[in-house]
């Protein structure tokens, strides 16, 4: 399927010096940026206390974050979870204060802000154990009902930034065997450095503007790699073929030859992931928020990458035709209007 169909190659490859130049200074951005402001990790990462309450109609996010605010237990985080109803609210760690009393205190401050008082029932578990439970109103009325609560410690927030780090090192590395094995190292190596550049200027920007990253956010990361590889690996195989069809041409010519013939296939493809992305930025609420804009970012990114990193870097480092075919097929004629037709 194709929206056009363009004739004359493109010379994207001229231009790959001063792109490139660009694209090092901004990777240089992101890496200072890293080093210096940090990344603004998430409770998942830092530990904190997460409290789950249900309203019985759509719930008042800045009307709840107020009325948590006034706690002064430090930055918190309130968002939808599941339904409209439905509030999650995350607190960060208190070292003097226990996390009993922190889920008390907030459910008691939020029961009294609609008007209620909490109170202490004893209710009768499934194997017959008897157990208190504060619950919000009475006779029957709970303007808001706790449904849970979770502390996450310090030390299971290292864990996970450690294995998401370890995830993160075996994608790129199973990325690497891939191309090195599908074509050949020189494309191993373009696009695992277009990749890393991808991931580094989209942690760049969560340092820059100090957004949350949180699990959500490395799962993008994750899938941005992914993603942006298949680009590359699209591009690779038509510069494969490329070397096949047209003996004349030098690497320069098939590289350009091959990022013109797959233009319309990104922008169909491309274009239609981010107006899913872009859907869920708009309506997916404060849950999908950053998840979205790391994904936009990474897809941008990665467009930009593949085109101009990875198949500048596989130019610069020498690729040719022998390295992708080992027995040349009948020599096509460059001239022949017919032979550059994309299929």
């Amino acid at each position: 399927m194709e929206f056009f169909r363009i004739r004359r190659d493109i010379p994207f490859m001229r231009h790959a010096l001063v792109l490139n130049v660009v694209s090092a200074l901004t990777f240089l951005a992101a890496v200072f940026f890293i080093a210096t402001r940090g990344l603004h990790l998430s409770i998942e990462f830092t530990g904190g206390t997460v409290i789950e309450v249900e309203y019985p109609q759509a719930a008042q996010l800045e009307k709840v974050r107020g009325t948590v605010d006034t706690l002064n237990f430090g930055e918190v985080q309130v968002q939808n979870f599941g339904t409209s109803r439905d509030v999650l609210i995350r607190l960060p760690v208190r070292g003097d204060v226990k996390q009993a009393e922190v889920v008390t205190r907030v459910f008691e401050a939020l029961c009294k802000a609609e008007g209620a008082a909490t109170s202490s029932v004893q209710m009768t578990t499934d194997k017959g154990e008897a157990i208190s439970k504060v619950v919000c109103g009475k006779d029957g009325a709970e303007p808001v009902r706790l449904q849970r609560s979770e502390f996450v410690g310090p030390s299971v927030g290292s864990e996970l930034a450690r294995d998401g780090a370890y995830a993160l090192i075996a994608t790129v590395v199973g990325i690497m065997l891939y191309l090195a094995i599908r074509f050949e190292w020189k494309f191993s190596v373009a696009g695992i450095v277009a990749n890393l550049h991808d991931v580094v200027i989209i942690v760049g920007f969560f340092a820059f503007f100090q957004w949350e990253f949180s699990l959500a956010v490395l799962a993008a990361v994750l899938a941005v790699l992914g993603y942006s590889v298949n680009e590359s690996v699209v591009i690779f195989d038509r510069v494969r073929e490329a070397f096949r069809k047209y003996r004349k041409l030098n690497s320069r010519e098939v590289i350009d030859h091959a990022i013109t013939s797959t233009i319309s296939r990104t922008i169909i493809t491309h274009g239609s992931t981010l107006m899913m992305v872009v859907s869920m930025y708009i309506f997916g609420g404060a849950t999908l928020h950053y998840f979205a804009l790391a994904l936009m970012i990474g897809i941008l990114f990665g467009i930009y990458s593949s085109v101009f990193v990875a198949a500048a870097i596989a130019m610069w480092l020498g690729v040719k035709r022998e390295d992708l075919v080992r027995q040349g097929p009948k020599e096509t004629d460059p001239d022949d209007p017919n032979a550059g037709a994309v299929v």
